[in-house]
């Protein structure tokens, strides 16, 4: 069997069509645990889609507060075939064993898991000035959010995450896991240095306080969803000054935080 997406694989299935069950490959998303190792100590197993690991690990570690500056990250090392991310960074040690403590489940897709506690983001600095943007603006970038993944085109399952300004989608990524598709996007801009305080972070997931955090660490002042927020969500959101928009659906959208962000 031969899957229509790298990212997929063929399985056999029998579908429900008009009154009869036929055979058929049907196209699933792979699911890999990615062990991500600091120093050669192992800090967590991801359960995740197999690409952009490095910008996975880099904002992971970025996003819980193990690395602050990009020159810390001596080197990336993936193998794919272990699933396996090596990470060799500088002045992590004490802190990495601090919040190893600290480790909790959290409700994310693809067993996500947090290091920071969600009222962290109450002491991290306050949301940027931030851009401005139309409620047009805001559906259409949902829009483009919701048709960039040709993975979930071909097999589903998948959440999507991307860094846009109020005209366009600069970086777009998916995963199994909705967390792990905003650490995909953390990481890159924390790798290729680029700034986040004018940008609008995109989700198709809901707003938790996980996610909240995640964008709080990241910078951004605006947070976009398909989907709805929770309302622990909200009370970070208000706390950092971080404008919450939620429901975009059909001709709709919610402004939960921050309106003045967000213009007719």
């Amino acid at each position: 069997m031969t899957a229509a997406h790298p990212r997929a694989r063929a399985v056999a299935a029998r579908r429900w069509r008009d009154g009869v069950f036929e055979t058929a490959e049907v196209p699933v998303v792979r699911e890999i645990p990615v062990t991500l190792r600091l120093n050669g100590r192992e800090i967590i197993t991801l359960l995740a889609s197999d690409d952009a690991l490095d910008f996975l690990a880099a904002g992971f570690l970025k996003a819980e507060g193990f690395v602050e500056r990009r020159e810390q990250l001596a080197a990336i090392r993936v193998d794919p075939a272990s699933g396996t991310v090596e990470v060799e960074a500088t002045a992590v040690d004490q802190l990495a064993e601090r919040l190893l403590e600290r480790r909790t489940v959290t409700s994310g897709c693809g067993k996500g898991t947090t290091f920071t506690h969600a009222i962290d983001a109450i002491q991290a600095r306050r949301a940027p000035p931030g851009p401005r943007v139309s409620a047009a603006q805001v559906r259409q970038l949902i829009h483009g959010l919701l048709h960039g993944s040709e993975l979930y085109r071909v097999a589903g399952g998948v959440h999507s995450a991307a860094l846009a300004t109020p005209a366009e989608i600069v970086i777009f990524r998916d995963d199994i896991g909705r967390h792990n598709a905003v650490d995909k996007i953390h990481g890159e801009c924390f790798l290729r240095g680029i700034p986040v305080e004018d940008k609008i972070l995109l989700t198709t997931g809901r707003v938790s306080s996980e996610i909240l955090v995640k964008a709080a660490k990241l910078g951004v002042a605006v947070l976009v969803s398909r989907s709805a927020p929770t309302d622990l969500a909200l009370d970070l959101a208000g706390r950092t000054g971080i404008t919450v928009v939620g429901q975009v659906r059909g001709g709709g959208l919610t402004v939960y935080t921050g309106p003045e962000r967000v213009t007719a």
